[in-house]
């Protein structure tokens, strides 16, 4: 049977053409893709070439060599670290009273022998108090400098260096006026040791290195800069602290300071925290102020300072005016100790020390620690201004541990007067000479003698400006002493025939126990 085949038609023959299109399109593709293919390849490799880093000539090498930053402190930490030990002290603990808690300062961390919560067993010795600090060694021999705070009251000291040594050690002296202890140990072998450098030579902005025991984890290295000098933190008479910047946590206490050079010019002492944690406010106590101390506690055991016998206060604007000084500069004497080394050299209240052994006193806190550092028994040129005129006196210095023994630090005592005479209205005050009446009154002590009492001020006055309040005595005035109230009287005719515009008192405040001082009202707001 014979079959035809279907018509061809027109969409046939227009398929057939597309197919044969087609085929064309894909091997033109292919050529064309083929041909951008090497094109792009040869475009890479041309960008490739173009953007081709050059080689780093010396000259540039050198110039970057500039901005990588500092070099490594590793060398330096790694030799000082030797001398730099970790100490924990022992010390029995006493039974808390009820409501009583940790002693401030107390390390955060505590580390028990038994599990928090489970009664201590019948017979068990009692706790034990461990306070952890930092030190380090200054001779071979196995002498440590330390905090006073860091094993003060303790009966076990252990010492531990870098390669984990444990040593016993014993307190050879403690000073709690600059807290500084040293401490002795007894090693088999000559230990490394580091030397004290000038502290006075420290400058703000100064590179410093911190190495300690911080949170008792061990050695721990800090770096920083000197931020501050002559701090004054309230901590002690002698305050001359280095304030820096280098993170220092409770356990760094007693662990060196020290310079680019490897020279310990601070001990790590104390941190102002509201946290207890570093803040970047870390106080050193100054390398020339310890070497002195320990020295003295090397060699005796005990400090052995000098002491003056005065009793001072700052000299501020309006007493420098009332006294006649060009500038508040100095430190102005309250009161002298009877019997005392200023008292027989002549030194009298009102007088302003402005130099002592040579050395110049600007602010009242830098005598006190001048006057310490100096020797014994040592005779000294001191200078002073009275009434407006410079003075020289030669002082012979007794000892201050001394003295604090015999009680001689007590106040002065001087003659009583009476007087009859009836109640003034001078610089803003109703005063009346110290009579038995108002002494049992006002509870004044019998160490004041004599004096004006203050029994009423005016609120807008300067006197009330200055704190002054009913029950204070006045002593002097203008450098006379007030026995009745005509003294002051003539006292602020005196000083304005002078003229001056304030007058200095010294002023005994029933606040502050009766304790003396000066202070200066202006007579533009007197009578």
């Amino acid at each position: 049977m014979k079959v035809d085949m279907p018509p061809k038609t027109v969409g046939n023959r227009a398929g057939g053409r597309c197919r044969r299109g087609l085929a064309r399109a894909v091997v033109l593709g292919l050529v064309l893709s083929v041909g951008a293919g090497v094109a792009v390849a040869k475009d890479a490799a041309q960008a490739k070439e173009k953007w081709r880093m050059p080689p780093v000539t010396a000259s540039q090498s050198a110039g970057l060599a500039e901005f990588r930053g500092p070099p490594s402190l590793a060398p330096l930490a790694a030799a000082l670290a030797k001398a730099v030990v970790n100490i924990s002290a022992a010390s029995k603990r006493a039974e808390k009273k009820a409501g009583e808690g940790d002693r401030k300062g107390g390390d955060p961390f505590r580390f028990f022998d038994r599990k928090r919560g489970k009664p201590m067993p019948p017979g068990h010795p009692p706790p034990r108090r461990t306070s952890l600090g930092s030190g380090f060694i200054i001779h071979p021999n196995g002498i440590v400098v330390t905090n006073n705070h860091v094993v003060e009251n303790a009966d076990e000291i252990i010492v531990r260096l870098q390669d984990g040594t444990r040593l016993k050690a014993k307190v050879r002296g403690r000073d709690p006026k600059t807290d500084i202890a040293v401490l002795i140990v007894e090693p088999k072998k000559p230990l490394p040791w580091v030397e004290f450098g000038n502290s006075d030579a420290v400058k703000v902005g100064d590179w410093v290195l911190a190495i300690g025991n911080p949170f008792g984890l061990g050695g721990t290295v800090t770096t920083g800069i000197v931020s501050a000098r002559n701090r004054d933190i309230n901590a002690g008479p002698y305050d001359d602290f280095i304030q820096t910047d280098a993170a220092i946590n409770k356990g760094n206490s007693g662990g060196p300071l020290f310079d680019m050079k490897g020279r310990v010019i601070g001990v790590n002492s104390a941190i102002l925290s509201p946290s207890g944690g570093s803040v970047g406010i870390g106080f050193a106590i100054p390398s020339n102020l310890a070497k002195q101390v320990v020295v003295q506690l090397v060699e005796y055991g005990e400090t052995r300072r000098g002491w003056l016998g005065v009793r001072i206060q700052t000299l501020t604007e309006e007493l420098a005016e009332g006294l006649g000084l060009k500038s508040p500069e100095g430190a102005l004497v309250a009161e002298v100790t009877p019997g005392g080394p200023a008292e027989k050299a002549g030194i009298r209240p009102r007088d302003v020390i402005v130099e002592f052994n040579g050395r110049r006193v600007r602010k009242m806190r830098e005598l006190p620690r001048i006057v310490a550092e100096t020797p014994v028994g040592e005779e000294v040129l001191v200078k002073v201004i009275r009434d407006g005129k410079e003075v020289a006196l030669k002082v012979t210095l007794g000892r201050l541990e001394e003295a604090e023994k015999k009680g001689l630090l007590k106040k002065a005592k001087k003659p009583e007067k009476k007087e009859k005479a009836g109640p003034v209205e001078l610089l803003g005050m109703k005063l009346l000479a110290l009579t038995p009446e108002l002494r049992k009154e006002h509870g004044i002590p019998a160490s004041v003698k004599q004096g004006l009492v203050v029994l009423k001020v005016d609120m807008r006055s300067q006197a009330a400006e200055k704190g002054l309040m009913p029950g204070d005595v006045i002593a002097e005035a203008g450098g006379m002493e007030l026995k009745a109230t005509a003294d002051l009287e003539k006292a602020i005719a005196k000083v304005k025939g002078m003229g001056r515009k304030a007058i200095p008192l010294l002023v005994r405040r029933k606040a502050n126990n009766y304790e003396p001082q000066f202070i200066a009202l202006k007579l533009a707001a007197g009578k």
